[in-house]
């Protein structure tokens, strides 16, 4: 049934709900039926599919996250509906008050800029249009502090006297306003470097943050029947889950495991607040035991009790940076490591009338000192460290004492909103922008769903392959792009004439799947397993079949999957699964659910990957999000980003299918602890054997497609 949702229209069973132009140019296609028997009505998007040549089947991959080197892909398209100029380590002021190499960003990235607004130039939150880098010669600028900025000669810096180039002269062609040594940069000066979070920075976090924010206590008492009653409790409740996450991982790292529940429902303008808890005598002993002053604190323990106790109870807002306490052996711990890291305060003491004084530990210092201490210590709740509309004025000591010339090394720029950003804690200038360029043809979207190309001679182009000289066996991935069952395999045969050669060639294969029809294949895939050559693996998002419906409106359901996993195990097929994607406040707490379903459907391994949005993908997820859970949207997005630097993807080796931050470290803790507790394999697949591959002979008939 077409449907109408602010202007677009929408086509039953299909994943994506619009077309955003491609990178590829392709012609025009004839409908074929795709062997998915929907009731769709006559306007929906009709199926097409082509033949595809090429001259290579198999794929290379030399990506550190892939788990395979080589992989083929029968089909192209999926019908399961699824939806420059100062150096490279530069650091750049994030908006999240973090800080990022300038070699690092990306087009999208929030950063800090300025604008004037009445009388003052203020910190401004703006977004990086474009980001490019050259070679060319380098100079070295030293402040008084001690700051150093390595740039172009072409780069400008906000000065006590406007805008100045890094060099020019007074006379000639390179006559333009540049810095001299009588001249002073705007900013806050350089940015800290961050402590180390060791064993200690999160023993000396959980210690300010339980004791600040938390509930820790055992309570005795008789019961009739039983020898005593006696109960244990520690609770801690937050409404920034940032902090939450962070304190349970690192609980989970002195193997304290604790329970998340909604602790308050949200109402009116009261944010929700979650909560973590634990009744087991011996958690509460080890915590305990784990936030007891230590007798000799090092700097490390003082960092993380610092954040600690600031994400617990601290503020920061109108300029002004409060701790506050009521328990006065807390506010000696506080001053104490604000000595040793040579901050300066005051503390001030409120009175009340029916209730104990509150001592207030103020840092004092301007913006500089409020940076240093969210570098150093890097408390975990974002919105504690907002610096917008504060102004541009410092008392660092940033006037010019050199500018030294450099070799040629790679130097980066960025467009912003602003023209501005802050560069090592210094007000820095947009050269140029840089025009980027976009390729048009097939979409990401309806395209990906509706036209499909197969791989029309797939089968004798891979035993041509198998048959070179020097060939040497190496497991394959059958379907790592797209699924190798799609509906449309049920007529092509594509996947199945794929398996032949390599059942008949004795050539390890695993298979990547979300769909039942695998098991048409059973026969071929049960035979090889029996000598080590076969293993699946199926994926399965969620269990919720609601979600599933709109998520992957057509492959096959949760239970569908599961019998699949069962009946792959029965014949003796090796299986696994794959928790995939992991989408974070919309499908994360079904993770331990799915992994103890497949398990007891046999499976031996699992594995899980992050929701990844690279190109345009990230707007279709974005439309699908707002149309299905519009409550849900912007807080699912929020954490994506979280997980992703802060960007909506991460395309970067090592981080791209897991994430970063604290709460990725969470997923990876929870699903390390669900394998444990399931006896899962989660380092790996089942092995195959390559010793048992024989080239295909010249006198072997070749296989030809039926179409």
């Amino acid at each position: 049934m077409r449907r109408s949702i602010t202007g677009k229209q929408l086509f039953k069973g299909r994943g994506a709900l619009s077309n955003p132009p491609g990178r590829f140019d392709l012609q025009s296609l004839a409908p074929v039926d795709d062997g998915w028997y929907l009731e769709e009505t006559p306007d929906s998007i009709p199926t097409t599919l082509e033949p595809e040549r090429a001259r290579s089947v198999i794929s290379t991959n030399d990506s550190p996250d892939i788990p395979f080197e080589r992989s083929i892909n029968p089909y192209r398209g999926c019908s399961h509906g699824c939806t420059y100029c100062v150096a490279g380590d530069t650091p750049v002021l994030m908006s999240d008050g973090r800080t990022r190499p300038i070699s690092e960003l990306r087009v999208g990235d929030e950063i800090y800029g300025t604008r004037r607004v009445g009388q003052f130039r203020r910190y401004v939150k703006s977004r990086v249009l474009a980001h490019w880098s050259s070679i060319k010669p380098a100079f070295r600028t030293t402040l008084e502090n001690g700051t150093t900025l390595v740039s172009g000669a072409d780069h400008r810096f906000l000065s006590d006297r406007g805008w100045k180039f890094v060099t020019g002269t007074e006379q000639g062609t390179n006559r333009r306003p540049h810095l001299t040594t009588s001249n002073k940069l705007m900013g806050t000066g350089a940015f800290a470097a961050s402590v180390e979070k060791g064993v200690d920075y999160r023993s000396g976090y959980l210690c300010g943050m339980i004791r600040g924010d938390g509930l820790l206590a055992s309570y005795s008492y008789s019961r009739p029947g039983r020898s005593h009653g006696n109960q244990h409790q520690f609770r801690l409740a937050l409404c920034d889950q940032e902090a939450l996450v962070r304190a349970r991982n690192y609980l989970l790292d002195f193997e304290i495991s604790t329970n998340g529940y909604l602790f308050q429902a949200a109402a009116g303008n009261r944010r929700a607040m979650h909560a973590i808890r634990t009744h087991s005598f011996a958690n509460v002993a080890s915590i305990r035991r784990l936030i007891a002053w230590p007798l000799s604190p090092n700097a490390q323990w003082s960092a993380g009790f610092l954040a600690g106790i600031f994400d617990a109870e601290g503020s920061f807002s109108q300029t002004v940076f409060r701790i506050p306490n009521t328990d006065p052996e807390i506010i000696g711990w506080i001053c104490r490591c604000m000595r040793d890291f040579g901050f300066s305060f005051v503390v001030e003491q409120v009175h009340f009338e029916h209730r104990k004084p509150m001592d207030i530990v103020r840092l004092t210092g301007g913006l500089k000192e409020h940076l240093r201490f969210f570098h150093t210590f890097d408390p975990a709740i974002l919105r504690k460290l907002d610096i917008t509309g504060q102004a541009v004025k410092s008392d660092a000591r940033l006037g010019v004492v050199s500018i030294e010339p450099l070799k040629a090394m790679r130097l980066y720029d960025i467009t912003t909103e602003t023209e501005d950003f802050i560069a090592n804690g210094v007000i820095s200038h947009n050269c140029y922008a840089r025009p980027s360029h976009a390729y048009m043809g097939l979409s990401p979207g309806l395209d990906f769903e509706t036209r499909l190309f197969y791989k029309a001679d797939a089968a004798r182009v891979l035993e041509g392959e198998l048959s070179r000289p020097g060939y040497v066996c190496k497991p394959i991935m059958l379907g790592a792009n797209t699924d190798p069952y799609q509906p449309v395999e049920k007529k092509m045969r594509v996947t199945r004439s794929i398996l032949e050669v390599l059942a008949r060639t004795r050539h390890p294969v695993t298979v990547i799947t979300k769909s039942a029809l695998v098991l048409r294949d059973l026969d071929l895939l049960a035979d090889m397993a029996r000598d080590g050559l076969a293993s699946v693996a199926v994926s399965v998002t969620s269990l919720d079949p609601n979600l599933k419906r709109t998520l992957e409106p057509r492959a096959a359901s949760p239970q569908a999957r599961l019998r699949t996993l069962a009946g792959l195990h029965a014949a003796g097929v090796p299986t696994g699964v794959m928790v995939a994607p992991v989408i974070p406040a919309l499908t994360d707490h079904e993770m331990e659910d799915i992994l103890a379903a497949a398990a007891a459907a046999g499976v031996g391994w699992a594995s899980y990957v992050l929701l990844r949005l690279p190109y345009e993908i990230k707007d279709l997820f974005a439309e699908w999000l707002a149309q299905h859970y519009p409550e849900r949207a912007a807080h699912v997005m929020s954490l994506v980003r979280a997980m992703r630097d802060g960007r909506d993807n991460d395309p970067n080796f090592g981080s791209r299918m897991r994430g970063t931050g604290p709460f990725a470290l969470l997923l990876r803790n929870r699903f390390r602890m669900a394998c444990a507790r399931l006896k899962l394999a989660s380092s790996g697949r089942d092995a195959l054997r390559t010793t048992l591959f024989r080239a295909p002979g010249p006198g072997q008939a070749q296989l030809h497609l039926d179409i």
